[in-house]
């Protein structure tokens, strides 16, 4: 999740394995140069203490690149395992068929050595077979079809416009929010008026609108107007060459060829929090945003006037994210206290649930279209539940590392990445439907955080 601080910022999450969550390194150069004034190291030893640490992180890179490579071998077993435990299943059906029919005549021959051996056989290729239940094949085939490249730090957010506008917005650590042409891959828009990292980002409902909140302890409301003619323009535009991308790195921008766009002034700067605040949605119409923040609390504003209308208290730790319902006025947030709650806006008292699922810090939580919630953890879980019955979960997905910010297509998939740079559809029953290909294996940073949204 994205770090703390103005800059990029440090994340609190407890970890059970894996490579370690790391600064930046914006924030990182940064806290150099502050401490530089403070240190009594002489010059020399610097240095040389600066080139050890340069060695080790090169062997780091190449032993996580081994780790990486074996992972993938670990996952191709895993999957032939699953096929040869379906077409176990298949041979044991048919042998218990074949018994049944013949029962009489090998009754006395049921008690004998390689009878118990077969029976043992079949046995753990069932309870196998139930195992690995959550690696079968996938029914689902995945593929790159477009790369939005620019950004100069960790992406915390993807969202997708709810219009007829073929747009995503991307929100960044390195301080700004893009928004792209989806289908020309190009940047047409950036925002630049947060000082601190950018954490979330969504789209109006219905206007041409963008709420973005940020760790410089606001959430901004801005105008992202983008014309048929920017589309068909981008569009059009041929690949960008490698000198012109040089350029662009050294300018900054989120895209070349004249660069996108900038919009530095929010039409609303929503205040109140008073730390990092770590996502933000628009409820049903638009006329009003929920906040979360690492101060504990969620906050309600009027998104026309800026003011703030409400003020959730009752989380034990700072919260991880928040999410409003498509339809209805009623609200879930998640916490690093291991729970999340529900709250409802729809009568003139506010009610609160509180949901205690997971046992570790709960990263994301979401709404269906179909009056369910979905949760995800650090646990190594997501858990869907019934917003009708949420005494237990209707399904529980058991995985192979944490939870990052996870997603709910309007098709019911839920799209769920992980520290482990892996991303994994499954649907609302706990089935799994795909795994996203990783095809670039060369690691430009230690840790590689994935956010995803689906359109369909």
């Amino acid at each position: 999740m994205p770090q703390d601080g103005v800059g990029s910022k440090s994340g609190g999450k407890k970890r059970s394995g894996g490579v370690p969550r790391v600064r930046s390194h914006t924030d990182a150069e940064l806290q150099y140069y502050r401490d530089q004034d403070h240190d009594v190291l002489p010059p020399h030893l610097r240095v040389r203490l600066h080139d050890l640490f340069l060695q080790i992180e090169k062997e780091f890179e190449v032993l996580y690149t081994d780790n990486l490579a074996l992972q993938e071998k670990v996952d191709s077993l895993t999957e032939r395992l699953e096929r040869e435990s379906v077409a176990g299943e298949r041979v044991t059906g048919t042998e218990e068929t074949d018994g049944a029919s013949t029962k009489g005549g090998i009754k006395a021959k049921s008690g004998g050595p390689s009878s118990q051996k077969v029976k043992a056989a079949n046995k753990l290729r069932v309870q196998t077979s139930k195992i690995v239940s959550s690696f079968k094949n996938d029914s689902v085939s995945c593929r790159m079809v477009k790369e939005y490249v620019g950004h100069r730090d960790g992406v915390w957010d993807v969202a997708v416009s709810r219009g007829g506008t073929p747009v995503i917005a991307t929100a960044s650590a390195d301080q700004t929010a893009c928004v792209w042409g989806i289908d020309g891959g190009k940047n047409l828009l950036q925002y630049t008026g947060h000082s601190g990292s950018v954490n979330s980002v969504k789209f109006h409902p219905s206007k041409d609108l963008i709420l973005t909140s940020s760790g410089d302890h606001t959430a901004h409301i801005w105008q992202a107007v983008i014309t048929p003619d920017q589309l068909r323009v981008h569009s059009s535009e041929d690949e960008v060459d490698g000198s012109d991308r040089e350029d662009e790195d050294d300018g900054g921008r989120c895209d070349g060829a004249g660069g996108p766009a900038t919009l530095r002034t929010p039409l609303r700067e929503l205040m109140g929090h008073t730390s990092v605040v770590i996502a933000a949605d628009w409820l049903p119409g638009g006329d009003q945003a929920i906040t979360a923040a690492w101060d504990r609390t969620a906050n309600l504003y009027d998104a026309h006037t800026g003011d703030l209308l409400s003020q959730l208290i009752g989380h034990d730790q700072e919260l991880t994210h928040c999410c409003s319902h498509p339809t209805q006025r009623l609200v879930v947030t998640a916490s690093k206290d291991t729970t999340f709650r529900l709250w409802d806006f729809r009568e003139t008292i506010h009610s609160v649930s509180v949901f205690q699922g997971h046992t570790e810090s709960v990263t994301s939580v979401c709404f269906t279209r179909e009056d369910k919630v979905v949760s995800g953890s650090d646990d190594r879980s997501v858990k869907v539940w019934d917003v009708k019955n949420m005494r237990s979960p209707l399904a529980t997905i058991r995985l192979d590392s944490p939870v990052n910010r996870l997603a709910v297509s309007p098709t019911n998939v839920i799209a769920i990445p992980h520290d482990n740079r892996h991303v994994r559809l499954y649907d609302l029953a706990g089935s799994r439907l795909a795994r996203l290909p990783r095809s670039n294996r060369q690691v430009r940073h230690l840790l590689q955080q994935t956010a995803t949204t689906l359109n369909s």
